[in-house]
C-alpha cells in the first residue's frame, strides 16, 4: 500500500489551504497529509470558521481522485467513528459526516476537489472544544487521555481501511453508529423519518407511505 507523505507544522493559516496550494503548484503526487497543532484561519462547510486552538488535530489528507466520489464521506465519517471507538468513546455520526459524543460534536469534516485529487480535512477535539452558538462542543480529554500524534496514527489506518472497501460494508456500519436513524428530522423544513442509507449514498426518508431520496442539503437533524 502507498506510504502517507506526512507534512507537519506547529500553525499554519490553514491545512485545507495549503492542500489546495500544493496541488495547484504540481507539488503533489500521491497520498499525502498535512497536519498543524493549530491553525489561524482554519474553515469547515459553506466557509465557516472553525475555531483551531492548539492542542487538537487538525489534518488535511490528499488522494488521487479523478472523478467526484459522493461515497466518500460516508467512510471518512465511519473512518473517524471507529478511531474514537478504539480508543474506548462511542461516537455517533450526524449526517453528513459531523462526529458527535454524548450528542456534543467531537469532529468535523470538509471534503474539497481539486484538479485530479479529493481533499479530507479533518479535524477533531483532543485538548480543547470551542464555544459555539448553533451546538454544544466536547473533547477527547473529557474522556480519555490521547495525544495528537496517537489519534493521527490509528485515523491514518482507519481511513485506508474504509475508503478501500465495499461500500455495502460503509452503509451498513454507518448506519449503525448514526445519529437519529429512525427518528423524525426535517427534509425541506417538514417533518420526515430517517430510515438509511441505499447503495448508492442516498439518503432514505420516509413520510408517511412515500419514500424519499435525497443526497443534499435539503435535511436538517
Amino acid at each position: 500500500m502507498e506510504k502517507y507523505k506526512l507534512l507537519s507544522f506547529d500553525k499554519i493559516p490553514s491545512t485545507q489551504d495549503l492542500a489546495h496550494d500544493l496541488i495547484a503548484r504540481g507539488e503533489i503526487n500521491g497520498k499525502t497529509v498535512i497536519t498543524a497543532l493549530a491553525q489561524s484561519a482554519g474553515r469547515g462547510r459553506y466557509k465557516r470558521q472553525w475555531v483551531s486552538h492548539h492542542g487538537n488535530l487538525y489534518a488535511s489528507f490528499i488522494y488521487k481522485s479523478p472523478e467526484r466520489d459522493p461515497k466518500l464521506s460516508y467512510a471518512v465519517a465511519v473512518a473517524i467513528a471507529e478511531t474514537l471507538i478504539y480508543f474506548g468513546l462511542s461516537p455517533q455520526i450526524k449526517w453528513p459526516n459531523d462526529i458527535l459524543i454524548d450528542g456534543k460534536k467531537i469532529s468535523g469534516v470538509l471534503i474539497e476537489y481539486c484538479q485530479n485529487f479529493v481533499i479530507v480535512g479533518i479535524g477533531i477535539n483532543i485538548k480543547t472544544c470551542p464555544t459555539v452558538t448553533d451546538y454544544k462542543t466536547t473533547k477527547t480529554d473529557n474522556y480519555v487521555k490521547i495525544s495528537v500524534t496517537d489519534v493521527l496514527s490509528v485515523l491514518i489506518k482507519k481511513l485506508d481501511k474504509w475508503r478501500g472497501i465495499e461500500f455495502s460494508s460503509v452503509k451498513d456500519r454507518w448506519m449503525d453508529l448514526a445519529f437519529a436513524i429512525n427518528k423524525t428530522i426535517k427534509y425541506h423544513g417538514k417533518p420526515a423519518e430517517l430510515i438509511g442509507l441505499n447503495e448508492d449514498g442516498a439518503l432514505v426518508l420516509r413520510r408517511g407511505s412515500e419514500y424519499i431520496l435525497t443526497y443534499g442539503d435539503e435535511i436538517s437533524i
